[in-house]
């Protein structure tokens, strides 16, 4: 492979292939795959595993003893091509509780031996309860926790029957890739304690008698039996994915969540540059459309909402080094996006079955997509009706500008989405008209440069949503949430001399939402700031890892009126170097600081500092 063909994105993406998802470059690439593998140390029994760990907030729960449920240990081995595991699911008989506040997911896993990194879900009922990366094993060993709160899915959670719960994990283990997840799911059910749910209740509802909890949820995924996960898989740009539903006649409020992942040619879709500057470079190996991805949701044909993913990064993108023990920002609970529907119950009411679809603008293969249905009803109705008033998109506007000469070149691309629906809904609460509003923006800058070797990206995706409900004679409920995604990519690879070469990586992400229990406040209800750094370098000789070192900063920021939560912590090559853990959101001088020091660092100085300070890229 000519190094001057391909930005280091795309030697990357090869070099730490996932065999899971690139099926059809697995021929091409196998001798590669081999020949660069690192070799193992010995198994040391008296080394304790490595703790991998995503930086988020804890999850409140009361101070009180939950019921507990194990609802599945399994070894996942080779599981690739095969049926997802299953088992049965019914909520614990002698849980003594009757409501509860909260209820959490948890994901306990141990790994070791060598292994890449593989994208698995959780299903219950075909109700996606969890995305999430596994983390990459050392021979030591990892271990790794997940804890989500599902206590949006009570009502599904809460059912008098056995239902099927389902994990999807696509694996692949020879002599070669040897690593086995040994996986513990378990669920807590905390009591409900009526003052520390009432404020956070309060901040879910949206017009009078909607609680924060939906009282059925529809599946859109892919029915059993099945050789891979229930999510629909999108394949190019074309592809569109329709499942037929039926709605009871008694809902007052919808929303739809959407998980989104994505793999093989568009795992890095951010980077991927435009097809004329491949066309006009031949470079009939590398993944293109330009870097704009959005998912379309539509409903009987027309579009209803659009999501603008997060660029999560998996442990095994990029740098693999970067990732070892502070995971990249939601690789392990991947980001889910609401979409309120509400305003097109008035169509949805009618005894008729509709389509709900899901597409991807310019995609590549291979996207992995499913959403889930909230409804509320009506309890003291047999039949809402309603209207959808108004409906409005502004065409995507799109703007493109390349200029290049040969493998160099600059990129431009923004791109702006409109969407707004209004209607009412009639019910036993009263006639309630909601207002939907998405207001999307997307700017992205690539540079490439020393033909090819230096691929420098900046984007920005601006993922803002608002919602009023508005009854008669009562004053107008309204939520807003403004999201902003940061990142921030520099590559580099160069040439060593002697069959020698080294791979510069940095890389900023950063997530931050504000959201507002009164879409028209000054100040935000809460806000998050969540930027993570990292720099990293591989030495590769004669085809071989030999040498490498990343590091990892993260300032991590959460603030409400009714808790708070910060964390300031580094890493490098699985130590950690320092971790700041408080309970007031003071931290934020460091975090402008740890942005411009990462970002705008001189090259040289980078260069110095990752040369004297590479080591075993094995950790030992």
């Amino acid at each position: 492979m000519s190094s001057t063909c391909f930005p280091l994105l795309f030697f990357l993406s090869l070099l730490f292939l996932h065999p899971l998802f690139s099926q059809a470059n697995i021929h091409k690439t196998k001798t590669l795959l081999k020949s660069t593998l690192l070799s193992q140390p010995s198994t040391n029994d008296t080394i304790p595993p490595t703790r991998f760990f995503e930086v988020t907030k804890p999850i409140r729960v009361p101070n009180a003893k939950p019921c507990s449920l194990t609802i599945l240990q399994h070894d996942f081995g080779y599981t690739y091509g095969k049926p997802p595991v299953f088992a049965n699911y019914t909520f614990p008989s002698d849980c003594p509780y009757q409501e509860f506040s909260k209820i959490v997911l948890e994901w306990n896993a141990t790994c070791k031996g060598r292994q890449f990194d593989r994208i698995f879900g959780v299903w219950l009922s075909g109700v996606e309860l969890l995305r999430s990366c596994t983390a990459e094993p050392r021979a030591t060993g990892i271990v790794w926790s997940v804890k989500k709160d599902i206590t949006r899915y009570n009502s599904l959670l809460l059912m008098n029957k056995t239902q099927t719960f389902s994990v999807y994990m696509g694996n692949l283990v020879d002599k070669t890739y040897t690593g086995v997840y040994h996986v513990n799911i378990t669920l807590y059910f905390y009591p409900f304690v009526e003052k520390m749910n009432r404020f956070e209740e309060k901040a879910e509802i949206l017009g009078s008698g909607v609680g924060s909890k939906a009282d059925l949820i529809i599946p859109f995924s892919r029915d059993l039996p099945l050789k891979d996960g229930l999510w629909y898989e999108i394949e190019n740009a074309t592809d569109v994915k329709v499942k037929e539903f039926e709605i009871p006649q008694n809902v007052y409020r919808a929303v739809l969540e959407v998980y989104v992942s994505f793999h093989e040619n568009d795992e890095f879709w951010y980077g991927n540059p435009p097809n004329d500057y491949i066309a006009a470079n031949n470079l009939t190996n590398l993944a293109g459309n330009g870097p704009f991805r959005e998912v379309v949701v539509s409903l009987d044909g027309e579009v209803v909402g659009a999501v603008w993913p997060f660029t999560v990064v998996y442990t095994g993108g990029i740098n693999p080094l970067l990732w070892r023990p502070i995971s990249g920002v939601g690789s392990f609970d991947l980001p889910t996006y609401d979409i309120e529907i509400t305003p097109f119950l008035g169509n949805l009411l009618d005894e008729k079955t509709h389509k709900l679809g899901f597409s991807v603008t310019n995609a590549l293969n291979v996207w992995y997509i499913d959403a889930n249905l909230h409804l509320w009803l009506d309890s003291k109705s047999t039949k809402t009706e309603g209207k959808l008033l108004q409906h409005d998109i502004v065409p995507l506007g799109v703007s493109s500008v390349s200029d290049f000469k040969g493998l160099n070149g600059t990129f431009i691309t923004n791109t702006t989405r409109f969407i707004s629906s209004t209607g009412w809904v009639k019910s036993s609460y009263g006639t309630v008209t909601t207002k939907s509003i998405q207001d999307l923006s997307y700017s992205n800058s690539m540079v490439m440069a020393k033909d090819g070797d230096l691929q420098i990206v900046h984007q920005m995706i601006h993922f803002n949503d608002s919602i009023y409900a508005m009854m008669p004679a009562s004053d107008a409920k309204s939520k807003k949430s403004l999201k902003r995604f940061l990142l921030y990519l520099y590559s580099d690879y160069l040439d060593q001399g002697n069959g020698t070469s080294m791979s510069v990586a940095n890389v900023t992400l950063g997530f931050n939402e504000k959201k507002y229990i009164d879409a028209d406040a000054r100040l935000p209800s809460s806000s998050l700031r969540n930027l993570q750094n990292g720099q990293g370098v591989m030495v590769v000789k004669d085809n071989l890892v030999v040498s490498g070192v990343g590091s990892t900063q993260q300032t991590y920021n959460y603030d409400s009126s009714k808790f708070c939560y910060s964390r300031n912590i580094s890493s490098s090559n699985y130590t950690i170097l320092y971790d700041e853990v408080g309970k007031t959101c003071n931290n934020r001088a460091k975090f402008h600081f740890g942005f411009a020091l990462s970002r705008w660092w001189p090259f040289p100085a980078r260069r110095a500092f990752l040369a004297s300070h590479v080591v075993d890229p094995n950790g030992n």
